[in-house]
């Protein structure tokens, strides 16, 4: 089965890099670089771009817009409305990270803002961000989840009924639902905790696998499933010495990791749910 599924999983991958997607980013000052240069190894191409007087003509050149609340300014909360504005008219996918979310009222409100203004495609965080946006019961410390890891499946269908689009809630087991069918994928590393930027990073991949499936859910599920791959794998090599060469090697597996590394590597379950919601 997990052959099987990482056949597919590995087609989306082979598209998003065939396509080289020019993925539009207003992300924090902490991850521009490592998120920059994941998406450059991984095969699509980053654009970081702030200033509210390019940020629409930036959206409306890209083929998918990340906005990452991290650092949060009003300057850069005007440049995520105008750039979401364009991003919608074209038509592109829109991922939210809400980085933070429930530690500050300012965060948390702003992450409201931009889904109430903005039609978000997805949204992904860890359990704590993903509850607090959602109005779900939370404890966010920083940037950090306060919430169980083992909960990341009920926190994404609980949020999907209170949100009403994607949500991917990553953590110790990594959880997709469209309120249809949920995701779940096994996939990753611990030292990933270690590195400041691994989630942003992640969202703004996601981003560049919707660029090529009109599956929201599964495209997100891919994208997770071949990050965690490629998390397993640096952390081979990084096992013996620690984060900073987890980081470098973690750019390296995001370049190098390929079908077969997928297809032997992969654990994705796919469920219905047991209802709908709509």
């Amino acid at each position: 089965m997990m052959h099987s599924e990482g056949k597919k999983v590995y087609k989306v991958l082979h598209e998003m890099r065939a396509a080289k997607p020019l993925i539009h980013n207003i992300t924090n000052v902490v991850v521009t670089n490592f998120t920059a240069n994941g998406l450059l190894a991984a095969g699509a191409s980053p654009v970081m771009a702030n200033a509210k007087e390019e940020a629409a003509d930036m959206a409306a050149a890209a083929d998918a817009l990340v906005l990452n609340i991290g650092t949060l300014n009003q300057l850069q909360v005007e440049s995520m409305l105008l750039a979401g504005a364009a991003a919608n008219k074209k038509g592109i996918p829109v991922v939210l990270d809400p980085v933070g979310a429930g530690a500050t009222a300012y965060r948390t409100d702003t992450a409201r803002r931009l889904l109430k203004e903005i039609d978000i495609s997805l949204i992904r965080g860890n359990a704590g961000e993903i509850a607090a946006v959602a109005g779900l019961e939370s404890s966010t410390r920083g940037v950090d989840s306060g919430s169980s890891q083992s909960g990341t499946a009920e926190t994404a269908e609980r949020a999907y009924q209170a949100l009403k689009l994607p949500v991917v809630v990553t953590g110790a087991v990594d959880a997709i639902t469209d309120g249809k069918d949920m995701y779940r994928i096994h996939n990753g590393h611990s030292m990933m905790t270690r590195v400041t930027g691994s989630g942003c990073l992640l969202s703004s991949l996601i981003g560049s696998f919707l660029t090529v499936t009109d599956d929201v859910a599964y495209g997100a599920a891919a994208a997770l499933g071949y990050y965690g791959v490629a998390a397993e794998k640096a952390g081979g090599f990084a096992s013996m010495r620690g984060p900073g060469t987890f980081q470098v090697e973690l750019l390296n597996a995001l370049y190098h990791v390929g079908d077969m590394d997928i297809r032997q590597q992969l654990t994705l379950k796919k469920e219905a749910l047991k209802g709908t919601y709509e």
